[in-house]
């Protein structure tokens, strides 16, 4: 059986698509929340299973995991650990993990709890000396919705600033990628019996400047916007101060 989470977010309806597409036969369940819109799911026609849950309730996630070989897990990385330690007492053979390339930022403020998860999944793992097969996804900056969370914040303040700041010119390359792309992506590494277990990161299709997508954002919203360079250094502290002066609500360090 393959139990998949965050199958009614972005990403996953594409994933769930594709399932349907290509008439997937085997048992799925989902974990959803209580206000999940589930309504793909109910007419995939589909051999789907939904358990309505809390990916913080280990307990709940421990009975979901019963019976499951495979796992597919789409919402957030700071529910991975529960996942994992559910994975490794049901003797689950694979555990597909999508999490962030943002665990290569050197900034330790953008990085340290990245790190800090997959250092402790791994110690599960090993202290149970558990066979599970282990993959990383690693989307870079997804697109493709209105609450990306990543370029539409960046539309947002595009729109809203005539002077706008980018990083060190914005010479910096970005390569995002469309969430309808991750749900094939999923799907693929699903079902191919080639992929190895490691990391692999999901990107777009070509790289782009920082100054040439806030261009192109401007563009297309018919705006006349003015970039003005900031230091990576200067970029990093007031992102800092953002995020104290907002008592943690506004957090753009590992954008910047």
């Amino acid at each position: 059986m393959l139990l998949v989470t965050g199958i009614t977010g972005h990403s996953g309806k594409y994933f769930l698509q594709e399932l349907i597409k290509n008439k997937y036969e085997g048992p799925i369940r989902c974990i959803v929340r209580e206000t999940s819109d589930t309504s793909l799911i109910d007419s995939s026609g589909l051999n789907i299973e939904k358990v309505v849950g809390n990916l913080n309730d280990q307990e709940f996630i421990d009975k979901a995991m019963d019976g499951v070989d495979t796992v597919l897990h789409i919402a957030s990385i700071f529910y991975s650990v529960n996942i994992i330690k559910a994975a490794v007492k049901h003797n689950v053979k694979r555990a597909i993990l999508v999490h962030t390339t943002g665990i290569y930022s050197k900034y330790k403020s953008a990085s340290k709890e990245y790190k800090e998860i997959e250092q402790t999944i791994d110690k599960i793992i090993k202290q149970s000396n558990s066979s599970i097969g282990l993959i990383y996804l690693r989307p870079t900056m997804i697109y493709g919705y209105i609450n990306d969370k990543n370029m539409i914040v960046f539309i947002k303040m595009v729109d809203k600033l005539r002077l706008f700041p980018v990083i060190d010119h914005g010479k910096n390359l970005l390569q995002p990628v469309n969430g309808r792309d991750l749900g094939k992506a999923y799907y693929q590494v699903l079902t191919s019996s080639n992929i190895m277990n490691g990391d692999y990161i999901l990107s777009g299709d070509k790289p782009i400047s920082m100054l040439e997508m806030f261009n192109l954002i401007s563009k297309n919203l018919n705006k006349r916007t003015v970039f003005i360079s900031v230091p990576l250094g200067l970029g990093v502290f007031l992102a800092r101060c953002l995020k104290v002066c907002t008592f943690g609500k506004v957090d753009y360090i590992e954008k910047v």
